[in-house]
């Protein structure tokens, strides 16, 4: 039975000039950048078609309105006092949960497919456009797949669970589950990125360890397992934590849920291990290089993240201007609103394209993909989410007094947008590992070279940028400039994957705006753009 229309003729006045957001929207279908950005990358369509039309769904953009405003909530205990140390959500979320895990969001690029690499981070894209705080305990799963390398007894026992594309929320021992999520604890208070300052202590108990010590930030407690630091008798150890043991719970105690700003949907916590059992996973002393890998994976969910974050921000101010009309004009014709929504394209646009050209460096298998793969990642990560915040909020403001409530989807996407930048390495961090990489890797430093050379005769001012650029830093950037030196190799690099893969309007007004600086410092300070092409692109 059809859905009755909601009445728009009311007693006072008559509802009029209110564009109707209701009803399905296909993400991948109304994409025409995704859809090119994939063919050229390798990525899998048939996947990305069906995730797309699953989350543009009534019901799914439903549940993940609902999944943010019914909050997680912390129970330590029990009504007899007796502790559970668990965290409940509402429905919506395990629908959210439920639906990127059967699609293969964490298994997929382990699966032996084609474009495995690829095709998961334009469903990092896809999801992030509708509810970004489920992606945070798939994104680690899929993460944490490579880190159990380093103990085959480990990855035996919990690689299979891990990609079964199933979801299984109940509380439970690993072997009694149909799928299994793993999470992360490695921060601490007095240290926070600096993990090498972590007191919490690593005790030899027979086979396996007990942990003893505070994590300040715990993404996700409810997963069944947690990758975490401690200081063990040789050093700084990694240790696979399980959440569940076979006859009773782990010695985890959730001490209390973060009220976070964005990510709400998703929790994250404050916890304790109180001997808690643990298996160490890599060498005792060996904890970073053993962790890092997963570290390296969630650095490309947090590279397209906020590619999703603005290309839902986009299309509802699009959407708009569509519909809503000014001064007797269709917000969509007005010269001045034109500007601003084909200034933001670019930003949009650049970031996707650089985020899966990325992707398709970890699915390579030559020694030069896994070289570009180390650096690119960092730069992908570090500019896109410095660029998110601005590009969304100049979309929400391009909805007036209606992008600033909650009935749109703008005040969601405006507080998710500082996270991936904070998530995994803040743009200071990253900066230094940019260039720790660059001086200790020859080979991370031939591959982005290569990169930006493969570009060199496509347009002469990109010619003349990249010149100046080595110019400037004939060698490494001092410290105090790493963030100059980052910014400004990361949008020549995307100005490079652009004149690659999408020539024409998109890469001719990049490099114009961001790569030659000719525009203002706000959205939309932008003259001599192909605007018409460029809004184009926002909707087929």
């Amino acid at each position: 039975m059809p859905k009755l229309p909601s009445r728009d003729l009311l007693g006072t006045h008559d509802v009029t000039n209110q564009p109707d957001f209701g009803g399905a929207r296909d993400l991948w279908t109304q994409d025409r950048p995704l859809q090119e950005a994939v063919a050229q990358t390798g990525g899998r369509p048939e996947v990305l078609m069906k995730f797309g039309q699953a989350l543009g769904s009534a019901s799914i953009r439903q549940a993940g309105r609902d999944a943010n405003r019914h909050l997680p909530e912390l129970v330590q205990f029990d009504r007899a006092g007796r502790r559970l140390d668990e965290v409940r959500f509402h429905p919506a979320y395990h629908e959210m949960m439920a639906l990127g895990l059967h699609q293969g969001y964490a298994a997929i690029p382990w699966e032996d497919g084609q474009g495995g690499h690829v095709t998961h981070a334009a469903m990092v894209y896809l999801a992030s456009q509708v509810e970004p705080g489920s992606c945070c305990p798939m994104t680690m799963t899929y993460a944490a797949v490579p880190a159990l390398k380093s103990d085959a007894a480990l990855q035996s026992e919990w690689r299979p669970k891990l990609i079964s594309r199933r979801y299984d929320p109940s509380v439970a021992p690993l072997k009694a589950k149909a799928g299994a999520t793993l999470g992360m604890a490695m921060t601490e208070k007095q240290g926070g990125s600096d993990v090498r300052s972590n007191t919490t202590r690593a005790e030899r108990a027979g086979d396996v360890y007990r942990l003893t010590g505070h994590k300040w930030f715990c993404s996700a407690p409810m997963s069944d397992g947690f990758l975490t630091l401690a200081q063990a008798p040789d050093g700084l150890t990694c240790f696979l934590v399980p959440r569940w043991l076979d006859a009773e719970r782990n010695a985890i105690h959730l001490m209390r849920l973060k009220d976070k700003l964005g990510n709400r949907s998703n929790a994250s916590a404050e916890i304790e291990y109180h001997g808690a059992l643990a298996h160490r996973l890599g060498d005792e002393g060996a904890g970073v290089r053993t962790i890092i890998e997963m570290v390296h994976h969630t650095r490309l969910d947090t590279a397209m993240a906020p590619a999703g974050l603005m290309r839902a921000a986009i299309a509802e101010a699009h959407h708009w201007c569509r519909h809503r009309t000014a001064f007797q004009r269709l917000l969509i014709d007005q010269p001045l609103m034109r500007a601003v929504l084909a200034d933001l394209v670019l930003d949009w646009e650049g970031a996707l394209v650089l985020g899966l050209h990325v992707a398709r460096a970890f699915d390579g298998p030559k020694m030069t993909d896994r070289a570009f793969a180390r650096i690119a990642v960092a730069l992908a990560k570090f500019l896109s989410n410095k660029i998110c915040p601005n590009v969304i909020y100049e979309a929400m403001e391009v909805l007036g007094g209606m992008g600033y409530v909650e009935d749109t989807p703008m005040p969601m996407l405006y507080r998710e947008a500082p996270l991936n930048s904070i998530w995994e390495g803040s743009g200071n961090v990253i900066c230094l590992d940019i260039l720790r990489t660059l001086s200790r890797d020859p080979d991370a430093a031939d591959a982005i070279n290569t990169e930006l050379d493969a570009a060199l005769d496509a347009d002469r001012r990109y010619d003349a940028a990249l010149r100046l650029h080595r110019e400037r830093w004939p060698a490494l950037a001092d410290e105090a400039e790493a963030r100059w030196f980052t910014e400004r190799l990361a949008v020549l690099l995307t100005a490079s994957v652009l004149l690659r893969h999408s020539p024409g309007p998109v890469a001719d007004g990049y490099i114009a705006t961001r790569v030659c600086g000719e525009r203002g410092r706000v959205s939309g300070a932008v003259a001599g753009l192909d605007v018409d092409a460029l809004i184009a692109r926002i909707a087929p």
